[in-house]
């Protein structure tokens, strides 16, 4: 972990989702809301950490309750020595400079076709490319998200830098949550 990073310490029990993709194996913790309050915001947020010790790097995801979840593969899962139910031992600060957001496909194609867009696109900061991202993929129908990505093309080609209007936290427009945890 880096050493000019205010960490937290907790732990949480893995939980395994109840919806997910056929042969996908995977579980997820939901931070405690005293964690997530000493990271520097309530949207995604890279972090750097050690979960039963074993080094990890990961963008938490909010919950919608002020929080974050955080999802751990299978990879992750094995080397931490921990199963679906077990509580672990988590410390993890924010990363010193977050990462680079990857475009989605058909994001990308519109930036192409609009060079306005994407001049301010890259002028922008990553936080603010990041919350442009998260809000087109934080639509739950596919005809949501081509009109926001239409949207974004046009407010980003008359000189907004940031989306408007778009609670990255999900706790005001509840757009954003945990998964549901499986019972049992």
């Amino acid at each position: 972990m880096s050493k000019d990073t205010t960490g937290v310490r907790f732990k949480a029990k893995l939980l395994r989702p109840a919806r997910s993709a056929k042969g996908e194996s995977w579980t997820f913790l939901v931070l405690p809301r005293s964690a997530s309050e000493k990271l520097p915001r309530r949207g995604r947020t890279g972090v750097e950490g050690k979960i039963n010790g074993h080094p990890f790097h990961a963008t938490l995801e909010p919950d919608g309750q002020l929080s974050h979840w955080l999802k751990v593969d299978q990879s992750l899962l094995a080397a931490s020595g921990a199963a679906a139910g077990d509580t672990v031992e988590l410390e993890m600060a924010p990363v010193a400079k977050e990462p680079e957001p990857e475009l989605p496909r058909d994001f990308r194609q519109a930036l192409a076709a609009s060079p306005q867009a994407r001049a301010v696109w890259e002028a922008t900061t990553t936080i603010a490319r990041i919350d442009w991202i998260h809000w087109i993929e934080s639509a739950k129908q596919a005809r949501t998200r081509q009109s926001r990505i239409g949207k974004a093309c046009d407010l980003l080609a008359s000189g907004e830098k940031r989306v408007c209007c778009f609670d990255s936290s999900g706790f005001y427009s509840k757009s954003l949550s945990a998964p549901e945890a499986a019972e049992g």
